[in-house]
């Protein structure tokens, strides 16, 4: 990943935003806690009322060795909730991982080998398996970006599946990318809805007075709303749906400030980008380049568990 504080003749970024972004520079793993809980319900909607009632056919005995392939190519994230799948029905379910989330994969690989109790093992699978595919994709769409926008961040967004953005943040990481605002109370943003009857500069200095040691990010749609946020002290700048010759006037202003004052807001360009002109974005200067497609429109990656056809009975080896 990139330094998380780059700095020049233009000035230093923000404290707060420093940290937020060292704080991610070398975990692609989520939260244990959210895992769990993530897992506790895919578990529960899968086996609400009365269990697995294929899997009560299959003997007690059954002793299962298989292996977790990939079918494309991709980058591979969710390890951790697919493991948690299988411990929640089993804790005699070995799973040995052969590669680690933001490994790059190929067809044919074997991320993982799977040892255990035939019944639980087939319990399981789907849930794991939706884990690993659905955060894989994200993973995978995210390197994508990060390959296409060479020097600039790409960031996500909010716009996550309820209930599993720790875990899509945490495929972002795996992918390459870094991680927006956890959420509204992690700093305040200020979009043109939140400044109906009050300007940039009052808003600022009333986020400063209520929460003086969060990030304050002001949304811009024109150089003159750069010009009121630099002069408001706005540690960062969203530039949305700006044309790129647009945002190099904008960095220029900021960068300028950034000469005057040596430190500057972190610059960010949104709204509408795809992937095919990321690079025309990247290459205004922006610090980060935020998307929802690296969520919303990820698709998931192809990956498989292969059991032996021939299970075991009796006790383990």
């Amino acid at each position: 990943m990139q330094n998380p504080n780059p700095q020049g003749s233009a000035g230093r970024l923000p404290p707060s935003l420093v940290a937020h972004l060292a704080d991610q520079a070398s975990s692609v793993e989520p939260q244990i806690d959210a895992v769990a809980d993530a897992v506790v319900l895919a578990l529960h909607e899968d086996l609400t009322p009365d269990g697995d009632l294929s899997a009560a056919l299959v003997p007690a005995d059954a002793v299962a060795d298989g292996v977790l392939a990939s079918r494309a190519d991709g980058v591979l994230a969710g390890s951790a909730c697919a493991t948690e799948a299988f411990a929640q029905l089993s804790d005699a379910i070995e799973v040995v991982w052969l590669h680690s989330d933001g490994d790059r994969i190929a067809p044919g690989d074997v991320v993982a080998t799977v040892r255990g109790p035939l019944a639980p093992i087939l319990t399981a699978e789907r849930t794991a398996l939706n884990f690993l595919c659905r955060l894989s994709g994200v993973a995978t769409t995210t390197a994508r970006w990060v390959e296409a926008a060479g020097a600039a961040r790409i960031w996500d967004t909010r716009k996550t599946t309820p209930g599993l953005r720790a875990l899509e943040r945490a495929a972002v990481r795996a992918g390459g990318g870094w991680n927006h605002r956890t959420n509204l109370s992690h700093w305040v943003m200020l979009k043109d809805n939140h400044l109906t009857g009050t300007d940039i500069v009052s808003a600022v200095a009333s986020s400063r007075s209520l929460w003086p040691a969060r990030t304050v990010h002001v949304e811009c749609e024109t150089l003159n709303q750069v010009r009121e946020s630099l002069e408001a002290g706005a540690d960062a700048l969203l530039l949305d749906n700006m044309t790129p010759t647009s945002i190099i006037t904008c960095v220029a202003e900021v960068h300028a400030h950034g000469e005057r004052h040596g430190t500057r807001p972190l610059v960010e360009a949104s709204g509408g980008i795809t992937l095919d002109q990321v690079a025309d974005y990247a290459a205004t200067g922006v610090d980060c380049i935020s998307t929802s497609a690296l969520t919303n429109g990820a698709p998931s990656l192809d990956l498989g568990l292969d059991l032996d056809p021939d299970p075991q009975r009796g006790a383990r080896a």
